[in-house]
C-alpha cells in the first residue's frame, strides 16, 4: 500500500555570515531563510507535503510538519514546542484562550471520505445521513441490513459483518465526520454528538490518517473516514453521500466548491467555519466537506518566515490542492485569512 512520506529538512544557519542564497521557484535569487516545525492534522498532510519542497525552493524557508493529529497540533502550539499547528477542527474559546495569543487561519479546504473495504462490489455504495450513523452507532451490523440495501437497490450485498474503523487521537477528522453526523441525524445529535473524540459505541481503532486506511486494508467488512487524498493514494473504494437535496455525491473538486460557496462572510475572528450538510439549493454539495486551520502565534520570533510561508501556501500553493482534491479557499476566506496573518509579529 502506497503510504505518502514525510519530507523532513534540518535548517542550517551560519552564525556571523552571510545568510546563503537559495535559487526560487520563480527564478529569482533570494537570501535563505530559517526553519520552521509544525504539526497537527494528518488530514492536511498530503498537500502540506507538496508544500514543503516547493517553498523550500521559492524562499529557502526548510519546514518540517508531523501529522500527529489535530488535537497534537492544538497542543503543540500551545506548549510553543513547534512554530506552528494545523487542525481541521476550528478551536474552542478554552483552546483559543490556552493558546495565549494565537490566530487560526482557514488555509485549505477539502472533504473527509467513506470507504469501505467490502470485496466482490462493483458499483459504488451510497449511503445518507441516517444509515451512517447507524453503521456508526452500531444499529445497523450487517451489509445486507434493509436500509444499506433500500439505498443500493439491484447490488448483491453480502451478510458480512460491519466493522467501523475510527482514529483513536484526537482527530479535526473525526470532528468533520461527527458535525455532519450530528446535523444529519437526531439520534447522533443526542447521543453521541461531535468533536475530535466521541464515544464510539463500536468498532475497532487506529492512530492516523494513514493508520485507518491501513486498517481498513486489512479489515473485510470494514468501513472508516479519512481525507479524500488518502483514499485516492490507497486505491480505497469510498460511497457517495446523499445531501439535502436529495442527490448522491462524491468528494469530487465540484463537490467540494459547492459546499464552500454557502459561505458568504467569515467572522472577524475567524472562528470556525461550518460548511457540513448544506441546505437543499446545493444540489451539487459534498456534505462532509471541512476548512483545515493554521494555528500560529501572534508574536513569535519568527513571524517573518511564518508570513512567508502561509501567505505562499494561501496563494500559490492553492495550486498544488486539486490533483489531491483540496479546493482553493473562496476569496471571501482568502481575505480573511490574509488579514488575520497580519497579526503574526516578531
Amino acid at each position: 500500500m502506497f503510504i505518502l512520506g514525510l519530507a523532513v529538512a534540518v535548517a542550517c544557519a551560519a552564525a556571523g555570515t552571510a545568510a546563503a542564497m537559495t535559487r526560487g521557484a520563480d527564478g529569482r535569487t533570494a537570501a535563505r531563510a530559517g526553519s520552521l516545525t509544525g504539526a497537527g492534522s494528518s488530514f492536511v498532510f498530503p498537500l502540506v507535503s507538496q508544500w514543503i519542497p516547493a517553498v523550500d525552493s521559492a524562499y529557502g524557508i526548510k519546514v518540517t510538519y508531523g501529522p500527529i493529529g489535530s488535537g497534537g497540533g492544538i497542543s503543540a502550539v500551545t506548549n510553543r514546542t513547534v512554530d506552528f499547528g494545523a487542525s481541521d477542527a476550528p478551536l474552542t474559546p478554552d483552546q483559543f484562550a490556552a493558546c495565549n495569543g494565537c490566530v487560526q487561519i482557514p488555509w485549505a479546504l477539502g472533504a473527509t471520505s467513506i470507504p469501505y473495504n467490502v470485496p466482490g462490489l462493483s458499483k459504488r455504495l451510497r449511503f445518507n445521513g441516517t444509515v451512517l450513523a447507524g453503521i456508526f452507532q452500531n444499529t445497523i451490523q450487517k451489509w445486507n441490513d434493509p436500509a444499506i440495501a433500500k439505498l443500493n437497490p439491484g447490488v448483491s450485498l453480502p451478510s458480512t459483518d460491519i466493522t467501523p474503523i475510527h482514529r483513536s487521537d484526537n482527530s479535526g477528522t473525526t470532528y468533520n465526520l461527527t458535525e455532519y453526523l450530528s446535523s444529519a441525524s437526531p439520534a447522533w445529535k443526542s447521543k453521541i454528538g461531535k468533536g475530535v473524540a466521541v464515544n464510539w459505541p463500536t468498532g475497532t481503532s487506529a492512530r492516523g490518517s494513514a493508520g485507518v486506511a491501513a486498517a481498513l486494508g486489512n479489515t473485510k467488512g470494514g468501513i472508516t473516514y479519512v481525507d479524500v487524498a488518502y483514499s485516492l493514494t490507497n486505491h480505497l473504494q469510498f460511497a457517495s453521500i446523499q445531501n439535502r437535496a436529495g442527490k448522491f455525491t462524491t468528494p469530487g473538486l465540484r463537490g467540494i466548491a459547492a459546499a464552500a460557496s454557502t459561505i458568504k462572510r467569515v467572522a472577524p475572528n475567524n472562528g470556525g467555519i461550518s460548511i457540513v450538510n448544506p441546505g437543499k439549493k446545493y444540489p451539487t454539495a459534498y456534505p462532509i466537506c471541512t476548512f483545515t486551520y493554521v494555528i500560529v502565534p501572534k508574536k513569535t520570533s519568527k513571524a517573518k518566515d511564518v508570513r512567508t510561508f502561509v501567505h505562499w501556501a494561501l496563494t500559490k500553493g492553492q495550486t498544488f490542492g486539486p490533483k489531491l482534491l483540496f479546493v482553493p479557499i473562496p476569496k471571501v476566506v482568502l481575505t480573511a485569512s490574509l488579514k488575520a496573518l497580519a497579526q503574526v509579529k516578531s
